[in-house]
């Protein structure tokens, strides 16, 4: 039976979250449900401040949905499934501390939009990507002609939509969609040590920093600055920041204690 399992250290404040549905990782409709329920309580956890997305085995991240559970959704594809999805998904996105895919083989499909939901892509090498649902007579739909493209642009999201045809690691680390190549089988390695990096950075402010972020897409420019100052006036007001300034003048490290 497929499932999604969780597996997160107090300690360093990394959560690690592994699609388990050998040996691609499919995302079924059930897994879905899961990953939905998930996320919030993820969010509300204070002992997690870094999220780390991988998937079982050595083969796939994820190599999208199960099409075998097509049949059984045609007749109302929204409601039964993308609806659902863009749920999940968007938990993942809108997801308040920072997030990471580690890409430990191929990522197409939904499994790539589920990718572009994280702050951070690491791929292994000779990992392959694809939006390949046009070959199905579909487009991605769940996301992926968003945020993929905010990642590499519209005339690159064209031609990995329009074509179809998988994407080596090399060309989506020279687009932007990826943000570091591991050696092959190190991508969770990355991904876990670039988390403990960010697990002690003073999380408020890197949650506050990822909403400023977020906004450069939404909103015209001059009212983004204008909110992006209300969030600053948030970040200096916390006892992180007064730890921080304390910790330059000693010239010793900061001890932040996220709040």
């Amino acid at each position: 039976m497929s499932e999604i399992k969780l597996t997160y250290a107090h300690q360093d404040g990394v959560a690690l979250l592994t699609l388990d549905n050998p040996p691609f990782n499919l995302l079924t409709l059930d897994m879905t449900h899961e990953l939905n329920a998930l996320m919030p309580r993820l969010a509300e956890d204070q002992a997690v401040r870094a999220l780390v997305l991988t998937g079982s085995g050595e083969r796939a991240f994820c190599a999208g949905s199960d099409v075998k559970e097509f049949p059984q959704v045609a007749d109302a594809v929204v409601p039964k499934k993308l609806a659902l999805e863009n749920e999940a998904y968007s938990r993942i996105a809108e997801f308040p501390k920072p997030t990471i895919a580690a890409l430990n083989g191929l990522a197409f499909g939904g499994g790539l939009e589920l990718a572009a939901c994280c702050d951070l892509i690491i791929a292994e090498a000779d990992t392959m990507v694809a939006l390949p649902e046009i070959k199905l007579g579909v487009f991605p739909g769940s996301g992926g002609t968003i945020r993929v493209t905010r990642r590499i642009g519209e005339g690159r999201a064209k031609e990995i939509m329009f074509l179809g045809e998988p994407v080596a690691v090399e060309t989506a680390l020279a687009w932007g969609l990826v943000n570091r190549v591991a050696p092959r089988r190190g991508a969770v390695a990355v991904a876990l040590e670039i988390a403990r990096q960010l697990s002690v950075m003073p999380n408020v402010a890197l949650q506050l920093c990822k909403q400023a972020i977020a906004m450069t897409f939404d909103r015209p420019e001059r009212e983004a600055v204008e909110a992006t100052l209300a969030l600053s006036d948030r970040a200096f007001r916390t006892e992180d920041c007064a730890e921080g300034v304390r910790a330059f003048f000693a010239k010793e490290p900061p001890r932040f204690q996220h709040r």
